[in-house]
């Protein structure tokens, strides 16, 4: 599909199971109108967590600012055009899954980075945003011509998102930081392996009846994403607005300690950064 689109490739690319991809579960085995039918229901687990979270995390946003809210906006798409991708396995359904989630990175990438990391040319966080909306708008332009651009971008914007973490965490003695650290961890690697095993161990799986690893892994990467970006939201808060004394709870209960992440704000008097 390279190249300029003509109608009848537009067209096609509608069509179902016109993408490349077909992941393990059997085709139209609950419907006849639905491909995958798990992989489409778990879709709407983002349904689910995203409005949670965005309630969870309104106290944090509306103090350091409210396009944080725009992260788990995106999340709501990622799982519509998951849920639209799986049920028809259509290559625009495929672009439109990759795509969000491409957004939601460089949502992230934009509002999060740490100010103290910035290239010496950009002054703040308003001309980094644009420039990083920016070369995702013209990725996002050049993925419809060459769909390989999308994954080269989501590789650079994820693996440098891990390693600043990384980063980051390094400085962190909080301990209730340092376990949800651990916890977003186990989350991700669980999702991946998930995520490689039904992709290139389908035959296995297949021959257990148990070819719904994909579904598992939408679950699976949601938590992982909450638990991230929860951590990545707290050392902001530490490093932007750090008055707040900003801390780390669980909903609905703390003394659980697992659940949903998010962010007290206990002061707004200034006081010096703990993490």
């Amino acid at each position: 599909m390279g190249g300029v689109y003509s109608s009848k490739q537009i067209t096609d690319g509608f069509a179902y199971e016109s993408s490349e991809i077909d992941w393990c579960e059997d085709n139209y085995k609950h419907s006849e109108h639905v491909v995958e039918y798990f992989n489409t229901m778990s879709s709407f687990f983002f349904f689910i967590i995203s409005p949670i979270m965005l309630y969870l995390l309104h106290p944090y946003a509306k103090e350091r600012s409210l396009a944080i809210h725009l992260v788990w906006i995106m999340m709501i798409f990622v799982g519509l055009f998951s849920a639209y991708f799986h049920m028809t396995l259509s290559f625009v359904g495929q672009m439109l899954d990759e795509l969000s989630i491409l957004w939601v990175l460089a949502i992230g990438y934009a509002v999060w980075f740490p100010r103290k990391l910035f290239p010496s040319f950009i002054k703040d966080r308003s001309t980094f945003s644009k420039l990083v909306l920016l070369i995702t708008a013209v990725t996002t332009v050049s993925s419809f011509v060459k769909p390989t651009a999308n994954a080269y971008a989501l590789n650079c914007f994820g693996l440098h998102l891990l390693y600043i973490l990384a980063l980051e965490m390094r400085c962190c003695t909080d301990q209730k930081a340092l376990g949800l650290a651990k916890l977003s961890v186990a989350l991700w690697v669980l999702a991946i392996v998930c995520w490689i095993s039904d992709r290139f161990g389908c035959s296995f799986w297949q021959r257990l009846n148990f070819c719904y690893l994909h579904g598992i892994w939408h679950i699976l990467i949601v938590m992982a994403v909450a638990y991230g970006s929860t951590l990545i939201a707290y050392l902001d808060a530490n490093n932007e607005i750090p008055y707040s004394l900003p801390g780390l709870q669980y909903w609905p209960c703390d003394k659980w300690a697992v659940g949903f992440p998010h962010i007290v704000l206990k002061s707004m008097t200034k006081t010096q950064k703990r993490c």
